[in-house]
């Protein structure tokens, strides 16, 4: 069952302002970096992101790894997200793309962070943490689903 609160047209546009900030920034990025051939845009992701930078990201195309237990999971997760549990991570490295962004999410963020720190220490430099987590994700209206 899919749940989302309507949210109007304000939300459109944070999202779009975002979205701006977010390009702008990748921009700067790049034309700073010059022909550095070392050094890539993905791994200029930052520690930790909001709700509203984590929709945007998987809107377009970052993969999203949720690390709660499977009872979380089934209570609701977000759509197109993987469920490795944080006690399973290290050993499931080989399931998580390394050509994409990655969007580590929990319940509230806390072992979000842990299991961002797991991907970094293995080499994904472009791995990031949801802030607030699950609960904040429900609580800005973003889409939500229940099941397996």
């Amino acid at each position: 069952m899919s749940k989302q609160k309507s949210s109007g047209n304000n939300k459109l546009w944070i999202g779009i302002g975002i979205a701006a900030i977010i390009v702008l920034a990748i921009g700067a990025v790049f034309i700073f970096q010059g022909n550095n051939s070392t050094t890539t845009i993905e791994s200029q992701i930052p520690q930790e992101i909001t709700v509203d930078e984590a929709a945007i990201l998987r809107d377009t195309g970052a993969f999203v790894l949720d690390v709660r237990e499977p009872e979380e999971w089934v209570e609701y997760h977000i759509p197109g997200a993987t469920l490795i549990p944080l006690a399973q991570l290290e050993n499931r490295l080989n399931e998580i793309p390394t050509d994409q962004q990655v969007i580590v999410v929990c319940r509230s963020g806390n072992r979000s962070q842990v299991g961002r720190d797991i991907l970094q220490g293995a080499g994904y430099e472009s791995s990031t943490s949801m802030a607030g987590g699950m609960n904040q994700w429900m609580a800005a209206g973003y889409e939500w689903v229940e099941g397996p």
